[in-house]
């Protein structure tokens, strides 16, 4: 008895928890303590819920690549619908669709995105990074910060372009772009020294105050950076950015493992900088073919009838549970109402993003929950009518039905596993919603359809044996 009136205790805690973080107006606590000095708290808890494009809106962006049809293939588009969905992820928007549409178009959806200019510039750049020799410049390489110069590599990618393209057979239309300046000591265009294809990681770090990207080379990276950085010492290298000089800092040792980039970079800047960085150049140029700022497809009364809907049908399935199984169908309610808190909690703790597929998942898994409990009680029912004592019947329920219970959920969570990757792929990722939903509910199952349960049952037993014993009716039978 003491050792399921410990679990009771540890449950209610647990209840209490799960349902203050499950509260709309709970907004999390931080602790005021800055270890690394870049003036924000390091220890954070802000649980918070996210809602899906079809719950609450969002952006939707269509993109063209600017390249002809057939100077590409198709999977450089896909390659390019990677990189963008690794974007938008990263700028903290979660169950994202990017999908390729056709052979030249993409179509981004951000729930809950009200920045459209942020979101475009980010997803939108081809993050072209270049580090370009300089040397010999002085103090003009700072007078050509922020301007926009012409380089080896980008004439190298447009005479690409354009031999792919007449290759096709496709007539290309130049069109007239910014001046691009060109080195003023030689007349030709700035030699490249290194492409961004040579990094392989990079992160925004707040630096004496200022914000810096640092970064790291690849094997393949160092063997062109470092000979050259080692030789150029006191010279100024530029970095460029799709054509426009970010910062021409001057080399001040041999650069063989990595460095920083500096440029009076804000922390926005600095962030999406390194986040293009490490989600890599998009390997077509996009631009934008249109914008559109979405309300929710549901609309307000829609969701509205939806969580109705949902109430109402948990309501039935507490007073089934109630009305055939009496005693141990209450246990069953109380660790259902458990199981629901718990996962109301977990998706904001994720956080997880609320679609209408993610809805569903949820609410499967609750039918899961009581498909537990059923198998347990008619279990206890089994042993009751075979003439086992009530403690030997409870004891062989939770026993035999376990291997059961645990068996038939796992199976399905390997199925949402399976569901989620699927989800991955650009286009699918309404997919993953369901299958996360729907695994947590199966995970948190195993302990609230044995443990909670359980716990529930034993107390209800001991507190009302002799009533139970002579009235088996009271537990269904």
């Amino acid at each position: 008895m003491q050792h399921h009136i410990r679990w009771l205790v540890a449950i209610i805690l647990l209840t209490i928890f799960a349902v203050w973080v499950s509260l709309p107006t709970t907004e999390g606590v931080q602790w005021q303590w800055d270890a690394d000095g870049d003036g924000t708290p390091d220890l954070v808890f802000a649980p918070s819920q996210r809602l899906g494009l079809d719950l609450v809106g969002g952006l939707r962006v269509l993109l063209q690549a600017e390249l002809p049809p057939g100077s590409y293939t198709i999977d450089d588009l896909r390659q390019a619908a990677n990189n963008v969905a690794r974007r938008v992820n990263a700028l903290g928007v979660t169950e994202p669709t990017v999908q390729v549409q056709g052979n030249s178009r993409i179509l981004v959806e951000l729930p809950g995105e009200t920045d459209p200019n942020v979101a475009i510039d980010t997803i939108q750049q081809t993050a072209l990074l270049e580090f370009v020799d300089f040397s010999g410049l002085g103090a003009q390489a700072l007078q050509l910060e922020g301007r926009r110069i012409l380089t080896t590599e980008q004439l190298l990618i447009e005479e690409q372009r354009r031999a792919a393209a007449a290759e096709a057979g496709i007539e290309v239309t130049e069109e007239p772009e910014e001046e691009r300046l060109v080195n003023p000591l030689t007349g030709q265009p700035f030699r490249t020294v290194m492409t961004g294809a040579g990094l392989q990681a990079a992160a925004a770090q707040f630096y004496n105050n200022s914000w810096i990207i640092s970064f790291e080379l690849t094997p393949e990276g160092s063997q062109v950076f470092g000979p050259f950085t080692a030789a150029s010492i006191g010279q100024p290298l530029a970095i460029v950015l799709d054509g426009v000089v970010l910062s021409a800092p001057t080399i001040q040792d041999a650069l063989t493992t990595g460095g920083t980039i500096t440029g009076n970079f804000t922390e926005e800047e600095a962030k999406t900088l390194a986040l293009q960085l490490r989600s890599g150049a998009l390997p077509i140029p996009l631009r934008v073919e249109s914008t559109e700022t979405v309300g929710a497809t549901l609309g307000q009364e829609s969701v509205t009838l939806s969580i109705r809907a949902g109430v109402i049908g948990v309501i039935v399935v507490l007073l089934f549970m109630f009305i055939y199984y009496r005693v141990p169908g209450i246990a069953a309610d109380l660790a259902l109402l458990v199981f629901i808190a718990l996962n109301m909690a977990v998706f904001k703790l994720i956080p997880v993003t609320l679609t209408l597929p993610a809805i569903t998942g949820f609410l499967i898994s609750i039918g899961t929950a009581v498909d537990g409990n059923i198998l347990i009680f008619e279990r206890i029912k089994e042993e009751l009518r075979n003439g086992a004592s009530l403690d030997q019947a409870l004891v062989a329920g939770f026993d035999r039905a376990w291997q059961s219970i645990r068996d038939s959920n796992f199976s399905t969570i390997i199925i949402c596993g399976v569901l989620f990757l699927f989800g991955q792929t650009p286009g699918a990722s309404i997919v993953s919603g369901f299958a996360v939903t729907l695994a947590i509910g199966l995970i948190i199952n195993l302990f609230t359809a044995v443990i909670v349960t359980r716990t529930f049952l034993h107390i209800m037993v001991r507190l009302l044996y002799t009533p139970l014993a002579e009235r088996k009716w009271l537990l269904g039978v």
